[in-house]
């Protein structure tokens, strides 16, 4: 993700001199991966510091402070990973807006909960497009989980309501619902999404386990504009980034989760139902050096 920054740093770091051009050289390229100016001063301040302080000035040893400064940006105060219930089915709501990739995440969580033994239920909820549902119900045929779909236009928040009341009646593990991107109006989107995450509480008798909120890498700073308009119709409880290769512009990943506190889960690597794994810190810190 950040292979542009890396080179960077090696060139800059080539000159052998630790100077004001140094930094503003790495704020530069900081600044490119789409990581957010306050978060780029902090971490430059933080480099400073060290070099004050500590006297660090071995090439190494910086960017392992730049790696860690990066990692510790993804500290989470509450529990590592997807939140299960003892109690199921578990149900995890998907939102995120349309092109993200949402749909495919889906497929790739059930998929693995599958792989570990679960068994899987989806909620086809995003009935404004017929094409979403035909292509869950093809993901689920694919990786061979039930699901429970409706006509297009339909009442999505019903479809919830079915998956999970099915889910509870056949002793399945997992409800995995999909809600739209698009809708009318963002008016019309953020209160079906509401009414949704309700229903899905009445069905359950609890709170959804999992309010995942779907986003596009490439996005970059935009990804944040999406968090908080999310933010404001349900309680996210877990980032899910995207398209995550070569191209994609990671620092503003650091942005939404130091503006909004909203734990990174899973990144997605690829198109296939394999291509998805836990966020953890400071392997994605020290993938940015490899």
């Amino acid at each position: 993700m950040f292979k542009r920054l890396m080179e960077r740093y090696d060139r800059i770091m080539g000159r052998g001199v630790i100077d004001d051009e140094f930094y503003e050289e790495l704020e530069e390229a900081l600044l490119q991966t789409d990581t957010n100016v306050t978060t780029a001063h902090e971490i430059l301040e933080a480099l400073r510091r060290a070099v004050r302080e500590e006297k660090v000035t071995n090439p190494t040893e910086m960017k392992v402070r730049l790696q860690q400064e990066i990692a510790d940006r993804f500290r989470s105060q509450g529990p590592a990973g997807l939140e299960y219930s003892d109690e199921p089915p578990s149900v995890f709501l998907f939102v995120g807006v349309n092109g993200v990739g949402k749909t495919t995440t889906i497929a790739k969580v059930a998929h693995l909960l599958k792989r570990k033994g679960f068994s899987v239920m989806l909620a086809a909820g995003d009935t404004f497009r017929a094409a979403a549902i035909d292509q869950l119900e093809a993901w689920a045929n694919r990786v061979g989980v039930e699901i429970v779909r409706s006509q297009p236009g339909s009442d999505a928040s019903a479809v919830v309501f079915d998956a999970i009341t099915a889910a509870r009646s056949r002793g399945i593990d997992f409800v995995l619902a999909d809600t739209a991107g698009r809708q009318h109006s963002k008016a019309n989107l953020m209160a079906e999404l509401q009414k949704v995450v309700r229903v899905a509480e009445k069905a359950l008798g609890r709170k959804p386990d999992e309010i995942l909120l779907v986003l596009d890498a490439n996005t970059g700073q935009n990804a944040i504009r999406q968090a908080e308009e999310f933010l404001r119709a349900a309680r996210i409880t877990g980032l899910v980034l995207t398209k995550v290769d070569g191209t994609a512009r990671g620092g503003a990943l650091i942005g939404v989760y130091e503006r909004l506190k909203i734990p990174v889960k899973l990144i997605g690597t690829g198109e296939k139902a394999e291509d998805l794994k836990d966020f953890k810190p400071d392997q994605f810190a020290a993938s940015l050096f490899e």
